[in-house]
């Protein structure tokens, strides 16, 4: 797939193992998982990096290398079923967080041109993804501006 907004093609990414079942090494209880996860999440970790935490510390010293294979749900299914998820998913939340720090330095740099245009892009990829979660995990009415990331973050 090409790249956004470059003329370039972007890099293949790595498929994951094609597996059915956790390993058996992991052999960790889906219940205990599910708490481990919720329990991150209210410490303001985002779902990557729950999966990171879980899959280097694990649960109770036992590493957990794919929450969707040791519970049957991904990490932000656990979350919506435990009231733990956030009200933005994360990738627009990232991007909201580049698109206000893009615009202070443009703020106090006026001249830095390069950095306008990474906030011209930024912002392009904030509309996208408005548009593609409106409806689902954002109002209908939901509109992207600086203020209203600045508030939403």
């Amino acid at each position: 797939m090409a790249r956004m907004h470059t003329g370039r093609r972007g890099s293949s990414g790595s498929d994951n193992p094609t597996a059915d079942e956790p390993p058996e090494w992991s052999d960790v209880d889906d219940d205990a998982v599910e708490e481990r996860v919720v329990e991150l999440a209210e410490q303001g970790h985002d779902p990557s990096q729950i999966g990171q935490k879980l899959r280097d510390e694990g649960v109770k010293g036992t590493p957990v290398p794919d929450v969707k294979l040791a519970t049957g749900k991904k990490v932000t299914e656990i979350l919506d079923d435990n009231d733990a998820g956030n009200d933005l998913p994360e990738d627009l939340r990232n991007l909201l967080a580049r698109a206000v720090r893009l615009n202070e330095h443009v703020d106090e740099n006026p001249q830095d041109h390069q950095n306008k245009r990474a906030l011209q892009n930024t912002e392009s990829k904030v509309r996208r993804l408005v548009d593609y979660y409106r409806g689902d995990a954002l109002d209908e009415d939901f509109k992207y501006t600086y203020e209203r990331a600045k508030e939403l973050l």
